[in-house]
């Protein structure tokens, strides 16, 4: 009776008609997990575009995504990408929006037929493997759902997940040689160096999977990942007849992802030995496999927990999250999960595709930093022992290049505990490794020095003056403030290390940084000193160019090329100095001088602009499709002309994004692409975090109504009304605020936290005498 009512429930939640009469939809009905499920270089024109999103199920910020493998390596984070024509098992852990060749993807599991295969195979030649072609008619994603139909023994794959747990449910169509895989060895970017698996009963499996640097993985190792996963996993039918291979990998092969993907390695894993009458085993690349005796339609059930501690703690997880045997009853419970977290922002108006759009992308900046800890609190710490968390969640993968900018600051709108959560978790990260900085792109515990910057700082920052304060706040300080001597400008007053721009405009930002956290808690001779230094990007201003310019260590100039300011990387980071030159955003008044002007830098910033091709696919002028520039539509607030900030932000929101596998220009980059969409098409973004000071610009939709957290905010809610907003009427007329004049473009986080109501007046035009002050 209770699988009933749950398959009850779920006809009602997935059709949209019922007795004639149209349901409203809920949020969860808009994702569209394969908006940017593809790392295709040929549709990006560029290696680093597209989403490289994965379609899978996962919960909001949870550890577990189950999720189809098509690819591994290179730029492919993600381990999926959509043109790709065969699916080489389902994965438990996975990145969102990254290159680098990636990491996770572990615990890849496989239904198939026939004959036991030890190899995956190649995208090239599925039926050397155990890969299988699949239906992509048949292909359906949705918020903690996906499902498939294998060609290879014509079976149906359906994944829902929990928090720390996932399901797998594999229906066979006809009495064969059923058969559940699992290759222990997998990972993204490279090979798990070694595993254990034992037998605990005749439903039960457990074990263990060592990922470290000399197996490739995050930056093909140069990213230090070094993580064991840990599960315990059930399957609904009893193991009667099961067994492992054993790959024999010679002590001194290498094991990077060149390494592992070629023919020679392919080959021995191919001839891997195949082991029955045993319990358990250890090895440097196994598998494990179990067959069953099935009928037409039946359905075989796995259910894993995963812990980044132990045995034990993947065990507690699957305890506490899935109980039963009822997939259904999952999935709804994922659904349900996922409803209350996207309604944290509620929206009105707008199209069907735009509301598709947008709440796809609340979902993708839900993914990440996620929980690393187990259901007890315990968590592996940077020192490699066991800890317990203790008044916060410990989390992990802070992409803080990407995320700075626009992902953490909605998060300390719509999530403060989060932000809250990743800053005791940085900070424990230090103290667990005795280390005097904060790191910069963590990923498990490792420091990959990836990127530039030192984006924890703003982090800090833009936590603290917004109110976000439960943290060690002395120990932050302190260690904020040995990141920028680590990582900053200096006494010197520019950074070379090849992006000499990049790196100079955001050393001076992070200094700016602590100088704001040392005004406030009365460190007056380090607020000098620092906001000294926030200045030295005018150390790298050439006059003679009219541009930023980088230095060589000596402190003469590097040769000027024949491009000029549009060269890629001369100086600059995923970049021109032309694109980067902009990041000034703590002294915006400073910025303008330098170049000249009011007059002159509104002219420069409008062709910048202008240039831009309709699609916004990567280009040399605003390129949408990466991080650096993604503040700059809101500089026309700062140059008085915010008209023009409503005008690009909405052509953004409209060219950049879209219901689609194409729909990204550029990387999610761990949630940051789609929460720019989400704050521009709510109508505010920040430019500088680390003020408490939001940009107003043209919402997307005609209301807005934003779930605010009691334990940081005075208000319930905060809403942002549209009156009269179309596509044609984009352009804000005047605006109030709590019933008062509001004649700035621009609110305070302290405004939003009140709650209340900001109603704009929309027209076709522009009022250019509305938010010039």
């Amino acid at each position: 009776m209770k699988k009933l009512f749950s398959t009850v429930l779920l006809y009602f939640s997935v059709f949209p008609f019922l007795f004639g009469q149209e349901k409203t939809l809920s949020p969860a009905d808009y994702v569209n997990p394969m908006i940017g499920a593809s790392t295709s270089e040929k549709a990006a024109g560029v290696y680093h575009g597209l989403g490289k999103t994965f379609p899978g199920a996962t919960t909001p910020y949870g550890m577990v995504q189950v999720s189809p493998n098509t690819i591994t390596g290179g730029d492919n984070g993600s381990g999926y990408s959509d043109e790709h024509t065969s699916i080489e098992g389902f994965a438990f852990t996975q990145m969102s929006g990254v290159g680098w060749y990636g990491d996770l993807g572990n615990f890849l599991v496989m239904p198939t037929v026939g004959k036991l295969r030890t190899s995956a195979g190649t995208a090239e030649d599925p039926e050397s493997g155990y890969r299988s072609a699949y239906d992509k008619s048949s292909e359906r994603a949705e918020a903690g759902y996906y499902s498939v139909r294998l060609a290879e023994g014509n079976i149906k794959a359906e994944a829902t997940a929990a928090q720390r747990s996932g399901m797998l449910r594999f229906t066979f169509p006809e009495k064969q040689q059923a058969r559940i895989q699992i290759d222990l060895a997998r990972r993204v970017g490279g090979t798990s160096t070694l595993q254990y698996v034992k037998v605990v009963n005749d439903n039960t499996i457990e074990g263990w999977m060592k990922c470290t640097p000399e197996g490739g993985g995050w930056g093909n190792g140069a990213g230090k990942g070094d993580y064991t996963v840990y599960f315990y996993a059930q399957f609904s039918k009893p193991l009667k007849k099961f067994g492992f291979w054993s790959a024999d990998i010679p002590d001194d092969w290498k094991r990077k992802l060149e390494d592992v993907t070629s023919v020679r390695y392919q080959k021995r894993i191919a001839d891997a030995q195949i082991l029955t009458g045993i319990n358990e085993k250890q090895g440097k690349h196994l598998g494990f496999f179990t067959e069953f005796d099935t009928n037409p339609g039946d359905q075989v059930i796995l259910r894993s927990g995963i812990s980044f501690v132990s045995i034990e703690g993947a065990r507690n997880n699957l305890n506490a999250d899935i109980k039963h045997w009822d997939f259904d009853e999952q999935r709804n419970a994922a659904r349900t999960v996922w409803n209350k977290s996207l309604s944290k922002i509620k929206i009105k108006g707008g199209t069907d595709q735009e509301k598709r759009v947008f709440y796809t992308a609340m979902y993708h900046t839900q993914i990440d930093p996620r929980i690393f800890s187990d259901a007890d609190g315990k968590y592996t710490g940077g020192d490699g022992e066991i800890h317990q968390a203790k008044g916060f969640t410990k989390r992990t993968i802070f992409s803080g290049w990407d995320v700075f900018r626009s992902q953490m600051p909605l998060q300390t709108v719509i999530n403060p505990s989060l932000v809250s959560d990743m800053l005791n978790s940085l900070i424990t990260l230090a103290d667990e490794k005795q280390e005097d900085y904060l790191e910069r792109w963590e990923f498990l515990n490792a420091y990959s020095g990836c990127m530039i910057g030192s984006p924890a700082v703003s982090l800090m920052t833009d936590a603290y003056m917004k109110g976000i304060r439960n943290f060690n706040v002395n120990r932050g300080y302190q260690l904020a403030v040995s990141t920028v001597e680590k990582n900053g400008n200096g006494e010197r007053g520019f950074s070379t290390q090849g992006a000499g721009i990049s790196n100079t405009l955001e050393n001076a930002y992070a200094e700016w940084c602590v100088s704001e956290l040392a005004r406030d808690l009365n460190k007056t001779g380090d607020q000098q000193k620092y906001l000294k230094r926030s200045g030295s990007y005018k150390n790298i201003w050439d006059a003679e160019h009219s541009w930023f310019r980088p230095k060589k260590d000596d402190g003469s100039w590097e040769a000027w090329p024949a491009e000029g300011r549009m060269k890629q990387s001369y100086g600059a980071m995923e970049s021109s100095p032309y694109q980067q030159g902009w990041f000034v955003p703590h002294d915006i008044d400073g910025m303008i001088k330098l170049m000249g002007g009011r007059e002159k830098t509104l002219a420069d910033l409008t062709s910048f602009f202008e240039n831009v091709p309709e699609d916004m696919m990567w280009n040399d002028y605003y390129n949408h499709a990466n991080e650096p520039v993604h503040h700059v539509p809101f500089l026309f607030n700062r140059l008085g002309t915010p008209w023009l900030t409503q005008k690009w932000t909405r052509a953004i929101c409209s060219r950049a994004y879209h219901n689609a596998v194409t729909g990204l220009v550029g990387n999610e980059d761990v949630g940051q692409m789609s929460a720019w969409y989400v704050l521009a098409a709510s109508g505010f973004h920040p430019i500088t975090p680390g003020s408490s000071r939001y940009e107003l610009t043209s919402p997307v939709f005609n209301q807005v109504d934003i779930q605010l957290d009691s334990a940081y905010a005075k208000g319930s809610e905060f809403s942002i009304i549209a009156n009269g907003n179309s596509p044609e009427n984009i352009y804000i007329q005047s605006a109030t605020l709590n019933g008062k004049p509001h004649l700035k473009s621009y609110i305070d986080h302290k405004d939003i936290m009140a709650g209340g109501k900001l109603i704009l007046q929309m027209g076709s035009l522009p009022n250019k005498a509305w938010g010039i002050n």
